[in-house]
């Protein structure tokens, strides 16, 4: 399984953004998805998960009612729209796929990432 990162860039503080991760798997229904991040000088964090269905979701607590992660099994991709955006939330954003196709917060589980995609918040 092949991951695709996009939509980083740079933001102001407030703005909002949508990465997208495409998925080259022709079984992306059964995978579980998720978003990490990676801060510069801190170690990579969860952000957000879903599960193979769509129908069951997790997120880091910091970004809850600001970040929606989803994901359209009809064309491989999961999205995280980001709005509220503030500096904290800079870092390098990385997508994830773990074959079991539930949620998790832990990023061994996840075999599969994708390249990462930047996101940098102005202040």
């Amino acid at each position: 399984v092949q991951l695709q990162a996009s939509g980083g860039g740079v933001v102001q503080t407030g703005g909002s953004l949508r990465l997208s991760c495409a998925a080259s798997t022709r079984t992306f229904t059964t995978y579980g998805m998720a978003w990490f991040r990676q801060a510069p000088g801190k170690e990579r964090e969860f952000v957000a998960a879903i599960s193979w269905s769509g129908s069951s979701t997790y997120y880091l607590d910091s970004v809850k009612g600001r970040f929606t992660i989803s994901r359209d099994n009809a064309k491989n991709i999961v999205y995280l729209q980001m709005s509220s955006l503030n500096p904290e939330d800079t870092a390098v954003y990385y997508c994830a796929a773990n074959h079991f196709g539930t949620i998790t917060t832990r990023d061994r589980v996840y075999e599969y990432w994708g390249q990462g995609t930047q996101v940098t918040v102005s202040s």
